[in-house]
């Protein structure tokens, strides 16, 4: 691992606390959480099956 790669992983790091930070301070609760979270991984796992398919 180079120094950049390790930068980049900091910065990633970074943004993904902004984030969470952001979507709690909404004060959604953890049910329609995790609903959300399955949700968005059926899509992502439906679009690349696809991709995966027709490419």
């Amino acid at each position: 691992m180079n120094d950049a790669s390790l930068v980049s992983i900091v910065a990633l790091v970074g943004w993904l606390v902004l984030a969470l930070g952001a979507y709690r301070s909404h004060q959604v609760n953890m049910s329609k959480t995790i609903r959300l979270a399955l949700i968005w991984g059926c899509i992502f796992t439906g679009l690349a099956f696809f991709f995966s398919i027709v490419m």
